[in-house]
């Protein structure tokens, strides 16, 4: 499991009042495209990103490079997708590059409200040109020592997923038992096996199976069938998890985003 990281941010002043409540959204950007690529949306994505008020933000399939669309359309950033998206309202950002072709680059973000103090990408990926990570934040949010954020999209394939699932359960051995730890992302789990394999875990729940038992559905977005993105919490409660399954969201992704407060 290679690892790239590097420290960010500088730690919150110890005077800050705590903070009990967070709100967590989870989001595959499909690269700033509609469904099949057929329009470029990203600036009404970022406006209905921020329209959700969240904390933190879990992005998947967020384009850091691409010269050939760059080029092609006029109101393409001249930022990355994901420094875009977190403009003046998110202070702090990391990015986990995975895949990597000749016109660019693209991976796992995490959008933050608090300073990211450390992170990390995981590469997980296991045979083939499927490549695939674990974007690992630590967050210095006032009132604890550590807050974990783990930005997961898994492989297309079951083999492959299931040794990822082992991959993200290492991790989490690896990280203090007692802090709270965030994991949300496209699991692309159709077949709710790792789920069940993360569910053998005492200390960890998924929000949407806790409250309404049973996972939540997601895609295709404008027919959501199949379970694929999850938010998972450890050392942490859950409240008011909800599937943003409304107009402008149906049009924005092929996925659904996935909210919840996380409350500490």
């Amino acid at each position: 499991m290679a690892v790239v990281g590097t420290p960010l941010a500088p730690a919150t002043p110890a005077t800050a009042p705590a903070v009990h409540q967070i709100k967590v959204l989870t989001v595959n950007t499909h690269k700033g495209f509609t469904v099949f690529n057929r329009r470029f949306i990203l600036p009404e994505l970022r406006e209905a990103v921020r329209s959700t008020g969240a904390d933190l933000v879990f992005l998947q399939e967020v384009l850091g490079e691409h010269e050939k669309y760059a080029s092609r359309y006029e109101d393409w950033p001249a930022t990355s997708q994901y420094e875009f998206l977190a403009d003046s309202m998110w202070s702090d950002f990391a990015y986990g590059r995975n895949a990597v072709y000749p016109d660019g680059h693209h991976g796992n973000a995490l959008l933050s409200k608090y300073p990211i103090k450390s992170w990390r990408n995981l590469d997980v990926s296991i045979t083939g040109p499927e490549r695939r990570g674990l974007l690992h934040c630590v967050l210095d949010v006032p009132g604890h020592d550590n807050v974990h954020a783990i930005c997961v999209h898994l492989s297309l394939l079951e083999s492959h997923r299931q040794l990822q699932i082992v991959l993200l359960n290492q991790l989490l051995k690896s990280l203090p038992p007692d802090e709270p730890v965030i994991i949300a992302g496209d699991f692309n789990d159709w077949k709710q096996q790792g789920n069940a394999a993360l569910c053998q875990r005492d200390d960890l729940h998924e929000v949407f199976a806790r409250h309404h038992g049973q996972l939540a559905k997601t895609y295709p977005a404008r027919w959501p069938l199949l379970r694929l993105d999850r938010i998972y919490l450890r050392n942490a409660s859950s409240h008011n998890p909800e599937i943003l399954g409304n107009k402008p969201w149906t049009h924005l992704s092929d996925h659904l985003p996935l909210a919840v407060e996380v409350h500490l």
